[in-house]
């Protein structure tokens, strides 16, 4: 990746770092960003061959995008993110680091073509160097379920230092609307 300074880089915002809090909008406000919904993951062919996303998961994906001043485009990833450099004249591309296995295969044409600088993103939750293997990234609830205790420990600790309208009579209450985990 790069460590040259860039004046007028785009910005690329993919899956992983979906919000407005994402380390390249932070970085660069008022950049040009682009999202690309990607052809081969939507459609599961590819090198990571899988089952494609949902309607429902490209749902959600439209729905956070249309927070963000992000400039929407679908097809191969690379060649979209480079078109759109192109397009704005840019000097390199920013992005965030993401666990996706096929973020490196999507970096290496752009780093190419262009100096890409690959920003860190906060993890939502630390579980440690190696605590899932990276084949454990497909299901959500393998995750979850190493996640969840940690981020309702994190929640109490954070919930102690502010004021809340939750009961102060029952310090693990859980957040309004949140469902209990049932024990299997």
């Amino acid at each position: 990746m790069t460590a040259a300074p860039l004046n007028n880089p785009i910005l690329w915002i993919h899956g992983e770092a979906l919000g407005p809090a994402n380390p390249a909008l932070l970085a660069w406000p008022g950049q040009p960003a682009v999202f690309v919904f990607d052809d081969a993951l939507i459609s599961g062919t590819g090198a990571m061959q899988s089952q494609g996303l949902s309607l429902k998961r490209l749902g959600f994906l439209y729905e956070c995008l249309l927070e963000l001043p992000v400039t929407i485009r679908r097809g191969d990833v690379a060649a979209e993110v480079l078109a759109f450099a192109r397009r704005h004249d840019a000097d390199g591309v920013v992005t965030t680091a993401a666990v996706d296995p096929r973020f490196a295969q999507l970096c290496a044409p752009i780093s190419a073509a262009l100096p890409l600088q690959v920003l860190p993103v906060e993890p939502f939750v630390d579980l440690g160097a190696g605590a899932l293997p990276l084949g454990d990234l497909r299901r959500f609830s393998r995750y979850w379920r190493r996640a969840e205790p940690l981020v309702w420990e994190r929640w109490s600790g954070l919930r102690s230092d502010q004021s809340s309208d939750q009961s102060p009579a029952n310090p693990t209450a859980r957040p309004r609307g949140a469902r209990p985990r049932s024990d299997r």
